[in-house]
C-alpha cells in the first residue's frame, strides 16, 4: 500500500466505520471439536484461478471477492483513482502489526471491521451455522484482543436461532463488538419483522446497534435480483436491498418499539438518502428539514462515499447522519482506502459535517467515544517516530 502521510494529531479520533477481514482458512481454527466436518473449504475455478469460492458442507455457500495480484491491485487503484492496494496479511488479519500499520499511513485511529463471508446465505444447515459463526466471532475476538484497542468488530449470529444468538451476542459485546450485523433480508423475511425482535431487545440491553451491511441472506431474492444484463456486480442483489431495510425501519413501528435502538446502514453510499426523505415525506404528509428528517428521528446512520454528491445530501438530512468508510479488505466499487484522508481535504462541506462524519457519528452509532478517545491518545507521538 503507498504511503499517505498522517494528518496532525490535533483532531478528533478518525474512525472507519466501514472496514472489512478477508476470511482464510485460519478463521475456522476456532472450530469446536466436532464441528470440524463444517470447516468451510476453498475452491479456485480451474478456468480463472483469481475465482473462488467457499464450499460449505458440500455447497458454494457465503461470499468471496476475487483474488487479485499486488500488480494487479496497483494497477486498479492509478486506473481508477482509489487506493486498493493493501498486503494481503493485512487484509487477511494474518500480521495485525502490518493492519494497524496500514491505518497509521492512512490516517485511522479505529476500524470498525465487518464480515465477508456473510454478504450472501452461507448455509441452510442451523448446525453448521452455530459453528462458523462461533468460530468467526472467536477469531474477531482473538483480533481485537491484538489490536491494541483499535479493532473493534461487528458481530454475526444464526438469526433464526435465539438464544444461541443472545449467547454469541454477549460474548462479543465482551470482546470487541460494538453491533450486530444483520442483512437487509434474512431467508423470506425483512429485517425489521417482529421475528427478530428477541435480538433487538439484546441489543438494546447491550448499547449495541444493528448493522445493515449490503448482503442477502435470501438466496430466492439474491437469485431474483441477479440477471444476465449486467447492472454493477452487487448493486441490486446488495445494495438495493439495504435502501428498502431503510425504509421498512421508517415506516414500521420498530422505532417505537425500540426507541433507543441505533441502525447503521453500511456501505450502500449515500446519494439514496434524499430521495427516501422525500418518499417519506410524500407517504406520511409529514415534512422534514435538516434538523427533523426520517434517518435522524428514527436513528439511522448511512455510509457515504466520499464522490457523493454530500453538500446536497447534508442539506436534506443534516449533519448528524453521516458516516464515512474506506471497504479496507476489500478491492470492488466501494473500497477507497484513503477515503478518510479525501474527506479531510474536502472543502466543499463544514468543517464540523467533516468531523462528524470522520469522528461524532461512527463514535455514536457503534458506541465507541471514550474508547476512540483512549486509541487516539495512545498514539500521540508514536506516529511521529
Amino acid at each position: 500500500m503507498a504511503a499517505v502521510k498522517p494528518q496532525s494529531d490535533n483532531r478528533p479520533p478518525v474512525i472507519d466505520a466501514d472496514a472489512h477481514v478477508v476470511e482464510t482458512e485460519h478463521t475456522w481454527d476456532y472450530l469446536e471439536p466436532g464441528e470440524e466436518k463444517y470447516r468451510p473449504k476453498l475452491f479456485s475455478a480451474a478456468d480463472d484461478p483469481r475465482r473462488q469460492y467457499w464450499v460449505v458442507n458440500g455447497k458454494i455457500g457465503g461470499f468471496r471477492l476475487p483474488t487479485m495480484t499486488e500488480k494487479e491491485l496497483d494497477s486498479q487503484s492509478k486506473r481508477t483513482g482509489r487506493l486498493v492496494n493493501a498486503a494481503q496479511a493485512a487484509r487477511e488479519m494474518d500480521d495485525i502489526a502490518l493492519r494497524l500499520q496500514g491505518m497509521d499511513e492512512l490516517g485511522i485511529d479505529v476500524q470498525v471491521l465487518h464480515n465477508s463471508l456473510w454478504i450472501e446465505s452461507v448455509t441452510d444447515v442451523p448446525e453448521a451455522e452455530r459453528a462458523l459463526c462461533r468460530s468467526w466471532n472467536r477469531w474477531m475476538a482473538d483480533v481485537w484482543a491484538q489490536g491494541a484497542g483499535r479493532l473493534y468488530w461487528t458481530c454475526v449470529v444464526p438469526p433464526f436461532d435465539v438464544e444461541f444468538a443472545r449467547e454469541e451476542m454477549r460474548f462479543a459485546h465482551n470482546h470487541g463488538a460494538v453491533a450486530l450485523c444483520l442483512r437487509p433480508y434474512e431467508g423470506d423475511l425483512i429485517v425489521t419483522d417482529p421475528e427478530f425482535y428477541p435480538l433487538f431487545e439484546e441489543a438494546v440491553a447491550l448499547d449495541m446497534p444493528i448493522a445493515v451491511h449490503i448482503a442477502n441472506g435470501s438466496p430466492a431474492l439474491t437469485n431474483l435480483l441477479r440477471t444476465r444484463y449486467a447492472v454493477g456486480g452487487g448493486w441490486a442483489p446488495f445494495r438495493v436491498p439495504t435502501v428498502i431495510a431503510a425504509m421498512a425501519v421508517m415506516s414500521s413501528s420498530v422505532t417505537s418499539d425500540f426507541p433507543t435502538l441505533r441502525w447503521g446502514m453500511i456501505e450502500a453510499s449515500a446519494s439514496w438518502v434524499p430521495w427516501l426523505c422525500h418518499e417519506v415525506q410524500r407517504r406520511t404528509g409529514k415534512p422534514f428539514n435538516a434538523e427533523s428528517n426520517p434517518f435522524f428521528g428514527h436513528h439511522l446512520y448511512v455510509t457515504a462515499q466520499v464522490d457523493d454528491d454530500l453538500p446536497y445530501i447534508i442539506n436534506a438530512v443534516g449533519e448528524n447522519v453521516l458516516l464515512i468508510g474506506t471497504d479496507f479488505g476489500h478491492t470492488d466499487t466501494s473500497s477507497e482506502y484513503d477515503a478518510m484522508m479525501k474527506l479531510q481535504n474536502n472543502t466543499d462541506i463544514t468543517e464540523s459535517a467533516r468531523r462528524k462524519m470522520l469522528s461524532d457519528n461512527p463514535a455514536a452509532l457503534y458506541a465507541l467515544g471514550d474508547r476512540a478517545l483512549a486509541a487516539k491518545s495512545s498514539l500521540v507521538g508514536v506516529r511521529e517516530m
